[in-house]
């Protein structure tokens, strides 16, 4: 069967129950139909006042750098979750909401897969609680009142020409990366060049992400940096005095949602930031809510461990106070054997000699982690062509590099095919063996953190600064923004920022073309190579595949 096939012959229980299994009450449940809700503030505030005091255990998921061969990261995390409660540890997933651009592009959705995924799947991976839609109504309201301040006389002298502020969407739709609005005469507004960005990289999702509280919430949004007026001073967002609109229109966002996974364990799914554009993680109130439910919490962080990982410590992590315990890195022999140069179609066979080419990119992961000072293990998502020598190939270059290999069956069996990898990730924990830090300080200049990542994670042997990223970034710390943490936006598909450079590239200079400044979110993006903050489809898009029947069942959806 299909992964959507398995999802609709699930019976899933009412979330109430769900919620029930981990201390919630139906009455602290928003619903939205039997089996989606959000947690109301009321209990918002005691589970963030409980993790404060006694917080559970923080496992990270992450994985390889992405191969068209699959890794499986969110079926790993979940069936984890679910191992780990089989093995007696109260475990709670928390994990991102899907974007429609994926979903009617090439990735696909975010539930998982197989026999670990999080369900109703099709609600998920379509509109949700249209979370994701609210977030883009917010950011395009934003960008109607700053041109609507213009039209209307433009009180803060704000210059068309310097408005940094992007409309979005949440769909791949490469028409809009660049576009001229304001045509039409005097009464259309002001002519001008814009642009559109996919919602999930957003300043609005970011801000949404790290945001506890209404108040937060404002606090963020009020100092988005919008614009520069004619004498060269930055323009915020709280200028406008619009803040409590878009604040109103995100009230119920900020709100974490809870489904179930096929195994009717708890499933926190909030927020969605790409990891290649933006820095990649759910939302801290669905993390902490975890933490203040369950003993262990299983979180994921998106793409390969140089981009979501890094960006969980660096950014997450160190804003919301949060300290990981372990870290689960997801690989399959398929995608080592891709990163060791052997073709797609070619994978079925057994390769021991491209398998131990590719485990190079996997050690660099692995040495990466241990820059934060945490512990790792190895999930080694099987496939049925993966033969027993290559398997105790990787189990016998997993060890030599300081960490252990377990085999992770959980496409096929549930939470059943991980409870191996669910004792050693438990062990780890309670052995108390991490020690958690950021790979770089705050008080460093903008740019020597973009160059400890570059060399420390990336294994770039120089950063080559454009000259007006160079302009950018100095005028950001004359302006009080140098202490901000970065978010660098590269290909995903390679630790370079060349996605031709599969394995493990090193002694390469590392471009970074453009800098934006996320006042709100509080970093700063770095764009290296070609990276686009609005993806494109692809010739032949997943939405070929996806349908509707007279019943309204959905099929296609992967």
């Amino acid at each position: 069967m299909t992964d959507i096939e398995i999802a609709q012959k699930n019976v899933m229980i009412p979330i109430t129950d769900v919620a029930a299994k981990i201390g919630i009450d139906a009455e602290n449940l928003e619903l939205y139909g039997f089996y989606k809700a959000k947690i109301s503030f009321k209990e918002l505030k005691v589970l963030q006042e409980k993790a404060d005091k006694n917080p559970g255990k923080l496992i990270l998921v992450t994985a390889v750098t992405p191969t068209s061969a699959g890794e499986g990261k969110s079926t790993v995390s979940i069936s984890l979750a679910d191992g780990l409660n089989k093995i007696g540890k109260k475990t709670v997933v928390a994990l991102r909401e899907p974007s429609l651009g994926p979903c009617f592009g090439v990735k696909g959705g975010a539930c998982g897969g197989g026999y670990a995924q999080i369900v109703p799947m099709e609600d998920i991976n379509l509109h949700f609680t249209g979370d994701i839609h609210a977030i883009s109504i917010a950011n395009n309201l934003i960008a109607a009142l700053i041109d609507n301040h213009i039209q209307q006389g433009n009180e803060l002298n704000i210059d068309p020409r310097t408005i940094s502020w992007k409309r979005c969407i949440d769909l791949n739709d490469r028409e809009l990366r660049n576009i001229i609005v304001g045509l039409g005469g005097r009464m259309q507004g002001v002519p001008r060049e814009d642009h559109f960005t996919i919602a999930v990289a957003s300043e609005i999702m970011a801000i949404v992400c790290l945001s506890k509280t209404i108040p937060e919430l404002k606090e963020r949004i009020s100092r988005i940096v919008i614009a520069q007026n004619y004498n060269k001073e930055n323009v915020t967002f709280g200028e406008l005095k619009c803040t409590g609109a878009i604040a109103a229109i995100l009230k119920d966002v900020i709100k974490p949602n809870i489904v179930q996974t096929l195994e009717k364990n708890p499933a926190f799914v909030h927020g969605g930031p790409f990891a290649n554009i933006a820095h990649g993680c759910n939302s801290v109130n669905a993390t902490i809510c975890a933490l203040a439910t369950g003993d262990y919490t299983v979180t994921e962080a998106g793409f390969a461990a140089d981009l979501g990982a890094e960006k969980f410590f660096d950014i997450k992590c160190r804003s919301a106070g949060l300290k990981p315990d372990v870290v689960v890195i997801v690989a399959t022999i398929r995608a080592l054997k891709m990163h060791g140069g052997v073709a797609k179609a070619d994978l079925n066979k057994s390769d021991c000699s491209a398998l131990e080419k590719g485990f190079s990119n996997l050690k660099t992961h692995i040495e990466n982690i241990a820059k934060f000072g945490l512990p790792a293990v190895v999930a080694v998502n099987k496939f049925a062509t993966d033969s027993d020598e290559e398997i105790k190939l990787l189990e016998s270059l997993c060890e030599k590099a300081g960490t252990k290999a377990v085999l992770s069956q959980g496409w096929e069996k549930g939470g059943d095919g991980t409870i191996e990898l669910a004792r050693e990730v438990a062990k780890i924990v309670e052995s108390k063996g991490a020690c958690y830090h950021p790979i770089y300080e705050l008080e460093l200049p903008l740019t020597e953190k973009i160059k400890k990542i570059a060399k420390e994670i990336y294994r770039a042997s120089d950063v080559d600064f454009s000259s007006d990223a160079l302009k950018k970034l100095k005028a950001f710390e004359e302006d009080g923004y140098g202490k901000l943490p970065v978010c660098i936006a590269k290909t995903q598909n390679s630790i370079s920022h060349d996605p031709k450079l599969t394995g493990s590239p090193s002694d390469f200079t590392f471009p970074v073309r453009d800098v934006q400044l996320y006042a709100g979110a509080g970093f700063v993006v770095a764009f290296a190579g070609d990276i686009m903050t609005m993806p494109g489809l692809p010739k032949a898009p997943a939405a070929l595949n996806i349908d509707v029947d007279d019943d309204g069942v959905i099929s296609g959806l992967f």
